[in-house]
């Protein structure tokens, strides 16, 4: 007997929505977090995420203006990357992974670092005023924030600092947080991830959900 189920994917994301709006606690949140959480937990498929999701004063409407200003995009990794969505970009920005950049093996091998930290460094010309979104690697936000340490370091609108894992994530997102260098996102502990990553960027992105 064929399985019964539902076909409409507008559907599907209205109920979902509306699902995750009546079972998670999102009292604490502003309109523009609001939708950045909202959007996390759906990549998730995890209520209760939302205790986890910290913003500095004002992360999500400084990261959202950006983006409406053409910001670019710096990410950490090609799954990230690859999963924005880019209709909804409102300003057709560039999205930036340096990763594989013939010049990072090299840069990671004289640093003693990952390709993920060693990546970073390329960003320099695009940093001012970007979005950052880390979402795999802890090392990656680590040297981003030892950069950021240097007066002179160009400064990011925001960062989206999601790391996921047991070895550093907690401790980089801890760091971001702690003394933040310009306005920041993150998910504290050993959750996060490329695809909480995206979802924060696509909901600052767009104003449908």
């Amino acid at each position: 007997m064929p399985h019964s189920f539902l076909t409409d994917g507008a559907e599907i994301y209205r109920q979902s929505f509306a699902i995750i709006r009546s079972e998670a606690d999102l009292s604490r949140l502003d309109p523009d977090e609001e939708t950045v959480v909202v959007r996390m937990i759906h990549a998730a498929g995890l209520v209760g995420l939302e205790a986890h999701v910290a913003f500095t004063p004002g992360a999500a409407s400084a990261a959202r203006a950006a983006l409406q200003a053409g910001a670019p995009i710096l990410c950490d990794v090609r799954m990230v990357s690859e999963a924005i969505t880019r209709p909804r970009l409102p300003a057709g920005n560039r999205v930036i992974c340096t990763l594989n950049d013939p010049q990072v093996p090299a840069r990671a091998a004289r640093l003693g670092t990952t390709r993920t930290a060693a990546a970073v460094d390329l960003w320099h010309d695009h940093l001012e005023g970007a979005v950052v979104a880390i979402g795999n690697a802890p090392t990656a936000l680590f040297h981003l924030l030892n950069l950021l340490e240097n007066p002179d370091c160009p400064r990011p609108a925001a960062i989206i600092g999601c790391p996921v894992g047991f070895v550093g994530a907690a401790e980089s997102k801890a760091a971001l947080m702690q003394t933040p260098p310009c306005p920041a996102i993150t998910v504290h502990g050993r959750l996060g991830g490329s695809a909480i990553t995206v979802a924060a960027i696509n909901a600052l992105a767009g104003e449908r959900e």
